[in-house]
């Protein structure tokens, strides 16, 4: 079976091992902030891109994906995911560990750097494919 860039079991594997790393980069801890904190932050972004990538083409999910990191890293300065992680319900504390509760301009670079990334990745490879049996 051939497993290109275009497939969704692609990306399905894809945001598996996006989330795989972004989890071990906030585990593993290497004493450099760039690792450490903002390695992280463009694979939350890449996760997101890969999930949109799921439905729509490279040039639309790019765009789109720009769109809800800002949104997201805006709604910080609302101050609410903040007061989210004082809530007795766990999944409020969950979501505003998932969603952040600093507003950072570097976070947006660091957004930017894995969209950038993951659409270089998508676009300059879309006819490459891995050919073995699943």
């Amino acid at each position: 079976m051939a497993l290109g860039l275009r497939s969704r079991a692609f990306w399905v594997l894809c945001l598996v091992g996006i989330i795989a790393m972004g989890i071990l980069s906030r585990v593993v801890h290497t004493g450099s902030l760039i690792l450490d904190k903002y390695l992280g932050d463009a694979l939350y972004a890449a996760m997101v891109y890969a999930v949109l990538r799921l439905l729509w083409r490279p040039a639309v999910v790019a765009a789109s994906t720009i769109v809800v990191m800002t949104v997201i890293e805006l709604f910080q300065l609302t101050m609410i995911s903040a007061r989210m992680l004082g809530s007795e319900y766990l999944i409020a504390r969950i979501c505003a560990r998932l969603m952040g509760t600093e507003f950072s301009f570097l976070d947006l670079l660091a957004y930017g750097v894995g969209i950038g990334c993951i659409y270089l990745a998508d676009s300059s490879r879309a006819g490459w494919s891995w050919k073995h049996t699943i």
